[in-house]
């Protein structure tokens, strides 16, 4: 099932965040609990792991960007 990961809240305050580097690139598979990527909030930097296992399809936020907690960032493909 094809579904889009977005910028998770890290912390109760965290509003926004950059996204730092992608550990993943696209058509890579991946493991639940795998860095997928590190976003920078106002405090840290973070690596946010991989829900569950898949396939990384497509990067909807390039290192650099800017976003709000719950703007899409990626897209992939769960597998088992």
């Amino acid at each position: 099932m094809k579904v889009v990961l977005k910028l998770p809240r890290i912390s109760m305050n965290m509003q926004e965040g950059t996204i730092v580097a992608w550990r993943v690139a696209p058509g890579t598979a991946f493991a639940a609990g795998d860095v997928l990527y590190e976003v920078e909030t106002e405090k840290v930097t973070s690596e946010v792991t991989a829900p569950c296992n898949g396939v990384l399809i497509e990067i909807l936020a390039e290192a650099g960007t800017d976003l709000e907690v719950g703007d899409p960032v990626c897209r992939i493909e769960q597998r088992g």
